[in-house]
């Protein structure tokens, strides 16, 4: 599946219900903040080790951090193929420009 088609089948089945970007920000935080407390239990728990069942259950909530990332484009209207491309190219800089690590957004 492209990332196009991804936010096609999030946007079939987002329902009727349409929320703002700050909704889909706050979700956004919301399930980043569930990827953290699972990786801190990882580390705390079971001394960095991540189990194959632990991996599955980081990576459900890496699709919901995905879904919400798809659906705040979508509500200031950039596609994901423009998300990633921005990205790949702003990398791209920073590794050409020796700024990959350092301060700032704009390095």
């Amino acid at each position: 599946m492209t990332f196009e088609e991804y936010q096609q089948f999030v946007e079939k089945n987002v329902g009727d219900k349409k929320l703002d970007v700050v909704f889909q920000t706050l979700g956004l935080c919301g399930e980043a903040g569930e990827v953290a407390e699972k990786v801190k239990k990882i580390l705390r728990d079971e001394n960095g080790v991540f189990s194959d069942e632990a991996k599955q259950e980081i990576a459900k909530e890496l699709g919901d951090v995905l879904w919400y990332i798809a659906r705040a484009g979508m509500e200031i209207g950039v596609n994901m193929e423009d998300i990633v491309r921005i990205n790949v190219e702003k990398l791209l800089s920073r590794v050409e420009r020796g700024t990959v690590f350092g301060k700032g957004d704009n390095r």
